[in-house]
């Protein structure tokens, strides 16, 4: 593997206390998540995850979802500074998104790919500057952890319990230990994580 230029993959997800990123009702479900996602804490972890990123991994859904949101909340005066900071960034970064269907990307500075993420991204990380963020895309996030290719997870963990939906941690990944180097509680109860792999 060459990792010459020392970028950092890192990815950001929002989890449950059962562990699920959605809930039962399928991949837009985020009912559990809603009272805590414009908190404080939150905020500022978001501001977090983006500031050392230069390049957005996403899959397709997510992109979808964030490329028909972000890019009025970065033109909105009265949204709050670190969400037009975040959709700033977004707009402005190099994207990949990874896709089966499309062949070429709707937005600005994206490229499509259609390639296992190990992959992709080990190609990204022999070349440029800046974190990698896989951005709150489960779908790419599962295969780099199956690869130990992840160098920072930024989790926030609410306290809910969404009894379905989709789960992060599935059985059969390798085993791998991590370090808290970052921890923030919320007056809801929510947590602001950033664990580095120990390596």
């Amino acid at each position: 593997m060459t990792s010459s230029t020392g970028r950092k993959v890192t990815a950001n997800l929002s989890l449950t206390l059962d562990g699920r990123y959605n809930g039962p009702g399928g991949p837009g479900d985020f009912s559990a998540f809603a009272p805590y996602v414009t908190s404080d804490v939150a905020r500022d972890h978001m501001t977090r995850i983006w500031e050392s990123a230069t390049t957005a991994v996403l899959g397709r859904l997510n992109a979808e979802g964030f490329m028909a949101y972000w890019p009025s909340v970065a033109q909105d005066e009265n949204a709050d500074p670190r969400d037009r900071g975040y959709a700033s960034w977004l707009v402005g970064t190099e994207k990949v998104v990874f896709s089966t269907t499309l062949t070429e990307a709707p937005w600005e500075r994206a490229r499509v790919v259609n390639a296992p993420a190990a992959d992709v991204v080990t190609e990204l990380k022999a070349t440029g500057e800046g974190d990698i963020l896989v951005n709150s895309s489960a779908s790419v996030i599962k295969p780099l952890l199956s690869a130990d290719l992840l160098d920072r997870l930024y989790l926030m963990i609410f306290p809910e319990i969404a009894g379905g939906g989709q789960r992060l941690f599935g059985d059969g990944l390798p085993a791998s230990t991590w370090t808290l180097t970052h921890q923030e509680t919320g007056e809801l109860g929510e947590l602001a994580m950033v664990y580095d792999r120990a390596r």
